[in-house]
Parts: structure tokens; C-alpha cells; sequence
């Protein structure tokens, strides 16, 4: 190696070391401090008393709100991502079509993602979510005429609090749209002008190009849409009052560890349910990584 090499190599690791000292204490310290405290108990005013695998059995086998938590975390997530992706999806397709004033929807659409979907935003949801009150019953009530004391009871109904959720995550679908516009402006012209010479409509060009060109954007978004759904918390805590209710009905993984770290102050506990919500996620990514030979990269060979 050469003296402008090694000077060359020594300024790399020093640009990146910032961020390896920060995965390595920031990150990478909490997440070893997070495995040791799974096997203990600590209630964070009493010293740590280890106890083994015992958090694990409780939670497996004593412990039916985990099941519950569980279960509203996939269902939540089941629903959400597919929906989500497909109106952005959707969307992104609108809004690459080349007519006047296009800028100025693509605005409107990617607005409610610039806001966020923080406390503010989680209020304004849960005002429009209100039975007696709220926008969308009375919405329903004003279209078809139904009494809004007929309308559903969304956050306080246990069979409509979960699909209200859903409703709230396609807020942020803007967001998605961005991506999957920059995506759609990145497949070649020529492959439509090829695919029109063959006769094909604008159903079989989104079928045998469009969806094929996107499909790297696609599997990118899907995998972050789970992570992040799996991770769901600001909204559910704000709209429900950090109980998740109504009787565990909203109830989600993220939820449930900090409901057990920082109100039942069960330390042990929620670790050892931070570490199985990461395993769960790990999982799932890697089921995506392993079928998603459907995804198509450009110049890739086939065999």
C-alpha cells in the first residue's frame, strides 16, 4: 500500500468513526444492557436479581396479553402495509402522468406526511374517531342517513378499534408516493414504446412493465413498511390514552413493553418482550430476503 492509500484509508475510517462509536455505545450498548436485563428481574429501586429463563416462560406460557399484543401487532400489520402500498402505489401512478399542474397535486398528496404522524397528528385522529362527535360518523351519518348513535363506535368499540388504526396509517401514504413516483420515473421509456409496438394495452404495460420495474421499490418499501408497523406506538398510546383499549382490543407489542417497563416498572419483563419483538421482525425480514427472487434489477442475468 502506498503512502496516498494509507493516507487515503486512514481519512475513510475516520469519516466513519463517529457513526461506528455511536452504533457501538448508543446502539449497540442498550442492545447488550437489553439482553442481560431479559434474564433478570429489576424493578429499577431494587438491585437486579437474575432468574434465568423465567420472563421467557411467563410470557410463553403465563401470559395471555403477550398473545394478545402479538396478535393485534400482525393483524395491524396484515392490513396496513398491503393497503398502504397499494393506494401509494396507486397514487404515484396518478400522479406521473404528464398534465398541467401536476406539481401541485403531488404537493397536496405528500402534505400529510410532511406534518408527520406524531401527537398532534394522533389527536387530530382521535377527535375524527369520536363516536358522538367525531368527523367521520358524522360524514356517515350526513351520506346515508343513519343515525350517528348507529354509527360504529370506532376507538371505543372492540371490533371496530383495529380498522380504525388502519384508517389512521394511510395518512401517511404521500410518503410512499414519493418513492414509488421516483421509482416509476426511473423505468425506461423504451420498454413502453417496445411494449405498444407489440400491442399491449395499458393494463398488460402495468402488468409486464410497470410492476416488473418497480418491483426493487416495492420490496424495499415492503420491508420497511413491516419493520415500522411492527414498531407502531405514538398514535395507538395517544389515541387510546396509553391503555390500549378498548379490553387490549389496540393493544401492540410496543405498547405493551413500555406499559410493562414504565408503568408496572417491570425492567426484566419488558427487555425480555423487546428482544422477542426483535426476533419476530428478524424473522420476517429474513422470509422476504429468502422469496424475493421475484424482484427484478435491470441488467441482472437469469438463469
Amino acid at each position: 500500500m502506498t503512502s496516498g492509500e494509507r493516507k487515503e484509508a486512514f481519512s475513510a475510517y475516520l469519516f466513519i468513526l463517529p457513526f461506528v462509536l455511536s452504533m457501538v455505545f448508543i446502539v449497540g450498548g442498550p442492545i447488550i444492557a437489553a439482553l442481560f436485563l431479559s434474564f433478570c428481574k429489576w424493578d429499577i429501586l431494587t438491585p437486579i436479581q437474575f432468574v434465568g429463563i423465567d420472563n421467557y416462560k411467563e410470557m410463553l406460557f403465563e401470559d395471555p396479553r403477550f398473545w394478545r399484543a402479538l396478535w393485534n401487532t400482525a393483524y395491524y400489520t396484515a392490513l396496513s402495509v398491503p393497503i398502504g402500498m397499494a393506494l401509494s402505489i396507486g397514487v404515484a401512478i396518478l400522479m406521473n402522468q404528464k398534465v398541467k399542474g401536476i406539481s401541485i397535486y403531488r404537493t397536496l398528496f405528500y402534505l400529510p406526511s410532511v406534518v408527520g404522524s406524531g401527537v398532534a397528528v394522533a389527536v387530530l385522529w382521535k377527535w375524527i374517531f369520536n363516536a358522538d362527535s367525531g368527523l367521520l360518523n358524522y360524514a356517515i351519518s350526513f351520506m346515508t342517513g343513519i343515525p350517528m348513535s348507529e354509527c360504529p363506535k370506532w376507538l371505543a368499540s372492540e371490533a371496530w378499534s383495529k380498522p380504525a388504526l388502519v384508517i389512521q396509517s394511510l395518512w401517511g401514504v404521500g410518503g410512499g408516493m414519493i418513492i414509488y413516483l421516483a421509482g416509476l420515473q426511473g423505468i425506461p421509456a423504451a420498454l413502453y414504446e417496445a411494449s405498444e409496438i407489440d400491442g399491449a394495452n395499458r393494463w398488460q404495460q402495468f402488468w409486464t412493465v410497470t410492476l416488473p420495474g418497480l418491483s426493487p421499490v416495492i420490496f424495499f418499501q415492503l420491508i420497511i413498511s413491516i419493520v415500522a408497523s411492527f414498531q407502531v406506538f405514538t398514535q395507538i398510546y395517544v389515541m387510546t390514552d396509553g391503555l390500549g383499549g378498548p379490553a387490549d382490543s389496540t393493544l401492540v407489542m410496543v405498547l405493551y413493553i413500555y406499559q410493562k417497563a414504565f408503568k408496572y416498572y417491570q425492567m426484566g419483563y419488558a427487555s425480555a418482550l423487546a428482544l422477542v419483538l426483535f426476533l419476530v421482525i428478524l424473522s420476517v425480514t429474513m422470509v422476504q430476503q429468502k422469496f424475493s427472487k421475484w424482484v427484478y434489477y435491470e441488467g441482472e442475468l437469469r438463469k
